[in-house]
């Protein structure tokens, strides 16, 4: 299918800035860019309430955005990891993903403000997001939460930390997750380091660009086969929750979530996987500009609806 119109559009306007590659950009300059346009994801509707908190995290008090539905309980709840390469981006900009979520979900949602690469190389992101996990099981009765409905999602390198703290889960085998939901996941660098990888410049997300942020999250070969790193080096993907994968067509990414799918379903694991034809790497967080980047919300509700009323 051809590139959606709206998105050519998109990369246009990014075009016109003409920026450098996030591998050039550096840090500071990429984390300043990160917050220029806040409302990027389109307006925060209604129908859920946003609270601010910390809770204390392993190495860290950790920010966390708790979205509650409206009505008295129980709920289900959703602990969401976000993106941006494990370097930039923070919870704010999900508000109005999230917000949307939690009402069409009648779930709680906690978001947190996990600790930056290069900073804070692996573990400590990692670790972060599983303490997020934890809180919220503690805090069930708290929230109102149904400790039987419980999943964990992520966008890109969110993606990739959903997918670590789902395998923890599986292997702690004290927090039974209910789903994991897993948006154009960067689980392997592996898939950016073919020359000829597919969509590798001109939608977004570039290879080079994703070769640098892997470098700035992982500790080197010493991570490479730890699967909380890198959820592709785990070699048993038996008795994971239910999955939803989405990939994006022109995506540089594409080939690695499309495997982890395949990986998942070949373990027994329920696996909905859904390519969104047209669209790029990020599209989920661009519903200002990109049509798509809004009704997919209903997609994912969907899929969370129909595994949790099974």
């Amino acid at each position: 299918m051809p590139l959606n119109p709206q998105v050519r559009a998109f990369l246009d306007l990014v075009a016109a800035a003409n920026l450098p590659d996030i591998s050039e950009q550096g840090v500071f300059v990429a984390r300043s860019n990160s917050h220029a346009e806040p409302d990027i994801a389109g307006p925060i509707g209604i129908g859920a309430r946003i609270d601010h908190q910390y809770f204390a995290g392993p190495t860290a008090d950790l920010p966390i955005h708790i979205y509650t539905p409206e009505g008295e309980g129980p709920f289900r709840a959703l602990v969401y990891f976000h993106g941006g390469g494990w370097v930039v981006n923070y919870v704010t900009r999900y508000d109005a993903q999230l917000v949307a979520m939690a009402k069409k979900t009648n779930s709680v949602i906690v978001s947190v403000n996990y600790q930056k690469a290069p900073e804070h190389k692996f573990p400590i992101p990692f670790d972060d997001c599983y303490a997020a996990l934890e809180w919220a099981v503690a805090h069930t009765e708290e929230l109102k939460i149904d400790i039987t409905k419980i999943g964990v999602a992520g966008d890109s390198a969110g993606g990739n930390l959903a997918s670590a703290v789902a395998l923890k889960a599986r292997d702690m085998g004290q927090i039974r997750l209910a789903y994991q939901l897993l948006i154009y996941p960067c689980n392997g660098p592996e898939f950016v380091a073919n020359p000829s990888v597919p969509n590798a410049d001109g939608y977004g997300l570039t290879q080079r660009g994703m070769k640098w942020l892997w470098e700035m999250y992982l500790n080197g070969d010493l991570d490479s086969d730890n699967p909380y790193a890198v959820p592709h080096a785990e070699t048993n993907f038996s008795g994971l929750p239910p999955t939803v994968i989405i990939t994006a067509e022109f995506d540089v990414l594409r080939e690695d979530g499309i495997a982890y799918a395949k990986k998942l379903k070949d373990a027994g694991v329920e696996v909905t996987h859904k390519d969104m034809l047209g669209m790029i790497h990020g599209f989920f967080n661009y519903g200002k500009y990109i049509d798509e980047g809004i009704a997919v919300r209903d997609y994912f509700a969907g899929e969370i609806n129909r595994i949790l009323s099974a």
